[in-house]
């Protein structure tokens, strides 16, 4: 039987209580013994000599499921080396499963979907699959809504008839008892923008029993936020069920609005259970449609396609796009073009000799509306705030990208030690609240009930940092980061929610 001991840290258990001087004995895969263990011998004794040690961080919302690199990347290393040893996908209602038809369509716009050779359907044939495969890190699902709902009606805006409700149910609830963690949806994104509160409100009613957690994209971020805010709160409130906000960034010259939108959170905290989570950096990540107007953003790629290629309906759109820097508006994800990504728009245009808005119109088009971009537009000011709300979770909202492509995003790989960077230098808040947000608070509302705290009989899932570094790294009982350095040792799981 492997032993790992780990000696005189200072143990933030998660939980939120401030640290104390312990040792912490691992047996295999669990947490044997919290306590003062001067004389034992185990297999490997770890000196933390004063460091901190708390739970594996959990990452609540991340994207390595939608870009495929849980398959591309399997190590996840850029997780591991912040700390970060289970993630959560099926966000943003987009999910590798339930596939009705065995069809990745709806993540089509994040990667090469014809790369991927699909041999599952139901969420527990795909966990089954993942299952078999070495994992960096312990990996758990969410059933997204635009997944399930284009298998069923393709991109049409159209409500769903009574019978595909029917057939929508049953399928989540199947997906539930195959392990899924809750439902997401989409709502921001155009494909799902039109369905309605009803819809909605029905699909979240049927993970109640299950205790699931339901995750949104909001169906506005700029103007309309606190209706869409107020949107959340009522469907948390109707369904008893727990909310989380995905990626809720206070944009540039919407402040005020995200000041209202926490206060009507914080207000409502009793009646409906709405959590929200964020990241601490000044850039969002989205899909190119966003930059269109409202009315000319469609869930059918070949007509947005065929509104910027017919000139009267171009000539309207480029009046009513948005002002643009372009060397802040960076290429991410261009499926199937990965030669772009790490461009700027700037970089871009300019070597198509495009003014700044035909090379954005230029870029919709070379890459079918599937490219994904960051850029500048979350108020600075505001983030500390947000991050300290009592209502946060950190998450990354991104993938591991690890080696696999040439231009990775800052928050893919450094969300974590940034925050304790900020909690520790810039006193943001007390570093065992800090710890809490990113371990107990997120397994409780997933309903992880054997991760987020150092406790006896807990998995050994495990962090040593000091100064924002991340020294070692326990993953499920087997030392998968050794003095800072990622270790070739894949010791994921995949999860699945007890309901």
């Amino acid at each position: 039987m492997a032993t790992i001991l780990i000696k005189n840290v200072q143990l933030l258990d998660g939980a939120g209580r401030p640290a104390v001087k312990a040792d912490v004995l691992v047996k295999n895969d669990k947490i044997s013994a919290v306590g003062s263990f001067p004389k034992y011998r185990a297999d490997e004794i770890i000196d933390g000599m004063g460091a901190y040690l708390a739970p594996g961080f959990i990452d609540i919302n991340t994207d390595s499921d939608h870009y495929l690199t849980l398959f591309s990347n399997p190590s996840q290393k850029d997780f591991l080396l912040q700390g970060v040893t289970t993630i959560i996908g099926g966000q943003c209602g987009a999910s590798l499963a339930p596939l009705l038809y065995g069809s990745l369509e709806s993540i089509r716009q994040w990667a090469d979907i014809n790369r991927m050779n699909v041999n599952w359907q139901t969420v527990g044939e795909f966990l089954k699959t993942l299952s078999k495969r070495p994992l960096g890190v312990n990996f758990g699902t969410l059933v997204g809504h635009t997944t399930v709902r284009q298998a069923l009606v393709g991109e049409t805006d159209r409500e769903l008839t009574q019978n595909e409700m029917k057939v929508f149910a049953s399928v989540l609830e199947k997906a539930m008892k195959d392990g899924a963690f809750g439902f997401s949806t989409g709502l921001g994104y155009s494909q799902a923008h039109h369905t309605t509160y009803g819809e909605v409100k029905e699909l979240v009613g049927m993970i109640k029993k299950f205790k699931g957690l339901y995750a949104t994209h909001l169906r506005h971020r700029k103007e309309g936020l606190l209706v869409a805010v107020n949107e959340t709160i009522n469907i948390a409130k109707e369904n008893s069920v727990t909310a989380l906000v995905n990626h809720f960034q206070p944009l540039v010259g919407f402040e005020k609005d995200y000041e209202q939108a926490l206060e009507l959170i914080s207000e409502n905290a009793n009646a409906a259970d709405v959590y929200f989570d964020v990241y601490p950096f000044n850039e969002s990540v989205v899909t190119v449609d966003v930059f269109l107007p409202r009315w000319a953003q469609s869930g059918d790629r070949e007509l947005m396609l065929k509104n910027i290629q017919t000139p009267e309906i171009r000539k309207k759109i480029v009046a009513e796009l948005p002002k643009i820097k372009g060397e802040e508006i960076v290429i991410v994800n261009a499926p199937a073009k990965e030669f772009l990504n790490g461009k700027t728009l700037k970089e871009f245009s300019f070597n198509r000799n495009l003014t700044l808005i035909e090379g954005l119109l230029n870029l919709m088009e070379d890459a079918s509306f599937r490219a994904v971009v960051s850029y500048k537009n979350i108020s600075p000011k505001k983030i500390t705030e947000f991050l300290s709300h009592e209502r946060s979770i950190i998450a990354s909202n991104s993938a591991s990208f690890g080696d696999v492509v040439r231009f990775k995003p800052e928050r893919s790989y450094k969300t974590f030690t940034r925050f304790l960077e900020m909690v520790e230098k810039e006193k943001i808040m007390p570093l065992e609240t800090a710890v809490r947000k990113i371990t107990s608070l997120p397994a409780a509302k997933l309903g992880l009930e054997d991760r987020g705290v150092v406790s006896g009989g807990y998995a050994a899932d495990l962090v040593l940092f000091r100064d924002a570094e991340i020294r070692e790294v326990i993953l499920n009982g087997r030392r998968v980061v050794k003095e800072g350095q990622f270790q070739n040792i894949l010791a994921g799981k995949v999860l699945k929610h007890e309901s």
